[in-house]
């Protein structure tokens, strides 16, 4: 499967929320305006419910990063492929779109 090739492309809440505190804390460079482009892009808005929460909860503890892990349990829940770049997350089982991290992306990260 290719993004581009997707009937539907859902922007979880919890994607929003990490971009937000990155871009705040000046680790990441983002239009403030994200989560406007991308819902004008027609990308359809996720958001996180009670039955997100318990799934993301109850989760093996492969990997600690509360975003990564609300986002692998959307996935779960809603029965959604995942687009990331962090193929640690295999070990959950749930379908991965692995996306390519842009270099300028991959050295800002590792400071």
């Amino acid at each position: 499967m290719q993004l581009e090739s997707a009937e539907t492309v859902l922007l979880s809440a919890a994607s929003i929320w990490e971009i937000e505190i990155k871009r705040a804390r000046g680790r990441l460079a983002a239009p403030p305006d994200l989560a406007e482009r991308a819902l004008a892009a027609n990308f359809a808005p996720l958001p996180i419910g009670v039955e997100h929460a318990l799934a993301a909860g109850r989760l093996p503890l492969h990997h600690r990063d509360p975003f990564d892990r609300m986002l692998l349990a959307q996935a779960q829940v809603e029965a959604l492929t995942l687009a990331t770049a962090d193929q640690t997350l295999r070990a959950y089982g749930v379908p991965l779109l692995v996306i390519a991290r842009p270099a300028a992306a991959s050295d800002a990260s590792s400071r």
